[in-house]
């Protein structure tokens, strides 16, 4: 669990009391390793009940399922340096707008547009499975229903990413058993967090 993973948004000022907290308590070394240990000693991490996995597994089916694939393609507006996230932001919704009012257009306005190498097969990406793309994208096209161009810009750590569905082959639910390692470990790192940000506010507090 690291500070740069669950605190982006304020990641200075965060990492920023982490040192201090570290300091503190005499922790010395550099910066990330400080703040490791910090970590370590000050937010552990909860282990899920088989109560609570069980619970999580019944209410999210649509995760736990394996043999899922989709057909999409993609129109990536990758980050870098010399140009703000609003910027590009602003770029990818004016793209994703004309790709919702003309999906026929999709390949066209990928080639134009995407700074991914699938612009020249029209932004197609074949078929995903689980594990074959970044979390984030992988939630947004294969846990939906949605055929055609998605409602909303999927953000990743390479960028804001345009995307369109073509089609859905089915998959089978994971019977417990099977899933619950995987259960178990998608509630670990959501109760890593959860308490890291409980932890850095209660840091922010006024004593």
């Amino acid at each position: 669990m690291s500070a740069n993973e669950h605190a982006k948004p304020d990641y200075d000022a965060v990492r920023a009391r982490l040192v201090a907290r570290a300091a503190q308590l005499g922790l010395q070394g550099a910066d990330d390793a400080v703040i490791e240990q910090l970590l370590e000693r000050e937010v552990p991490a909860a282990e899920p009940s088989t109560a609570e996995c069980r619970r999580y597994y019944e209410a999210n089916l649509r995760r736990f399922t394996a043999g899922a694939l989709v057909e999409a393609s993609h129109i990536l507006f990758a980050m870098t340096p010399r140009v703000p996230p609003e910027r590009l932001r602003a770029k990818a919704a004016q793209v994703h707008a004309l790709a919702t009012r003309a999906p026929e257009r999709f390949a066209e306005l990928a080639r134009e547009n995407s700074n991914c190498p699938s612009a020249a097969q029209g932004g197609s990406l074949g078929q995903l499975g689980r594990g074959d793309a970044v979390p984030e994208f992988e939630s947004a096209v294969l846990e939906g229903e949605r055929i055609g161009v998605l409602p909303d810009l999927v953000s990743t750590r390479f960028g804001f990413h345009v995307v369109l569905v073509a089609r859905r082959i089915p998959g089978r639910v994971l019977p417990y058993e099977e899933a619950k390692a995987q259960v178990a470990a998608v509630l670990r790192r959501l109760g890593e967090e959860r308490a890291l940000g409980e932890y850095v506010r209660g840091l922010a507090a006024p004593a």
